[in-house]
This record gives structure tokens, sequence and C-alpha cells, in this order.
């Protein structure tokens, strides 16, 4: 698709909508237990300077096994942690979030790295069809409101995906965002323990991981998008701009809702 015809899809410029709803807003979420407090100040003095393939095979093998999951999007740094988690046990689950609004070029890569990397376990989940009837039957509602879009293809459906689940590895790394400038290896989300294995890790260390390993990168990245999510939110990066620049271009808007926190430090 080109690129007049991408822009098309796309709001130019687009004030901030109102905050919607997000997953730990529900009043059946609740906080973190002083029971689970205290393990996570023993977790994060065990695994202390870990690198970050020593802090996923403890939490993989050692301290959550068979009850710990990764959520993946198949965007540009997404075969990174895939890898590592692959190295350990390619059947840890891996909950893909298909928005209905994806590139067909992300759900291609998703398959490739699913046979590359041998992972066993790839959840794909979507939004409820009764949310997607009653909120946005046209499909339009990522340009009258990307907080509400984000909340029902995104948060509502990993809310109900990762249930049961005592923790979460994710892909987070301090340099993406402002709120994520602050946050650590191991947290905690309510009472899921979250694992944050490349949380001080570069743009470049990512890169140099990609190129030493011989890994495939998703195919738009040399076309442009350097950080990448639903289509009609994505745009190209020009060139000296943020990395993350792309997403919700024209907006204050740098989160799409999933990783913000119960205790409210907004991980």
């Amino acid at each position: 698709m080109s690129e007049p015809a991408v822009s098309m899809l796309r709001p130019a410029k687009r004030a901030a909508s109102a905050p919607a709803p997000r997953i730990f807003d529900q009043t059946d979420v609740g906080g973190s237990s002083d029971a689970a407090k205290a393990r996570l100040e023993v977790l994060r003095a065990r695994y202390a300077g870990a690198d970050a393939l020593t802090l996923l095979r403890g939490a993989i093998k050692t301290e959550f096994p068979g009850r710990i999951t990764t959520v993946s999007s198949f965007g540009s740094e997404s075969v990174v942690l895939l890898h590592l988690i692959a190295q350990i046990d390619p059947s840890v689950p891996v909950i893909f979030l298909n928005t209905g609004k994806l590139f067909g070029e992300t759900l291609r890569y998703r398959d490739r790295l699913q046979d590359r990397l041998g992972l066993t376990d790839i959840r794909a989940i979507r939004p409820h069809p009764d949310d997607e009837k009653a909120l946005d039957a046209d499909g339009t509602l990522w340009s009258r409101d990307t907080n509400a879009c984000c909340n029902f293809r995104k948060v509502l459906p990993l809310r109900r995906a990762i249930a049961g689940f005592e923790a979460e590895i994710t892909g987070r790394k301090r340099f993406q965002t402002a709120a994520r400038t602050g946050m650590s290896p191991i947290e905690l989300n309510g009472p899921r323990f979250v694992i944050n294995p490349l949380w001080d890790w570069s743009l470049v260390d990512l890169k140099n991981h990609i190129l030493t390993h011989d890994l495939p990168r998703h195919p738009l990245v040399e076309d442009g998008f350097l950080s990448i999510g639903c289509m009609p939110c994505t745009q190209r990066v020009k060139d000296g701009d943020d990395y993350r620049s792309g997403r919700w271009a024209g907006s204050d808007k740098d989160e799409c809702g999933i990783h913000e926190n119960v205790e409210g430090d907004g991980i």
C-alpha cells in the first residue's frame, strides 16, 4: 500500500482522547497482597544483577514453572525476547493480541517466527465479537477515540487471556517511553508478577542481538516502520525522530494501556 493511501486512513493530528477504563481500573482487580510484596523483595534480591537469560531461566524453570506466560505483538523488537524464551522453554505460552487492525506483514511474521524459534504454544486472542459490534461496528473507533479502541481491542481480551497465570514476561525497556524509565526487572501488577528481562537493554543491544543470532526482522522495519502496532495508528518514522514516534502520531498517547499497573506506577 502506498504512503498516500495509508495516510488517508489516519487522522493527521488529533488531541489525546479522554482515558478509557483500563484493565486495572476494574473493581474486581485488587492490589498486591502483603505476601506478594514480600515475595517481590525476595525475588529482587535473589536476581539482583542477573542478566536477561538468567532472570528468564529462573522465572520460567524455578519461580513460576507452568504458571508464567508472555504477551507478544510480534512487532519490530519481539524476536529478541521470543528468542531468549525459546532457548529456555519453547512451550511457554505466548499470548498474541490479534486486534483485527494489524498489518498483514505482522501476521506472516508471527508464523515465520513460530517456525524459526520452534514456539509450540502461541495463543491468538481477539476482541469479543459482542464488544466489537457494540463499540466499533463500522471499524473506525480508532479515528475518534484511540484509548477506547485500545481498551476493547487489547486491554479487555488480554485480561481474559492472562487470568490464571501467576507471572507475565514482558519485552518492555526503560528507553521506550517516559513512563518506563523507572521500571525494574521484577515488578508486581496487582496479584501478578511481571518479569522484564530486557528492562535495561538499549536499541543498540537489541539490534546487536538480532545480528549476532541472525534472527528474522519484521518486514516493515526496512520500510521505515520502527515500532509496529495496529495499521491505522502506526506510521513510518522520519530520519532523526524517536523510533517510537510513529505510534499514535499527532497525539501525546504512547501506551495502549495493557501495561498500566494497579499500584499506579505506570508499568
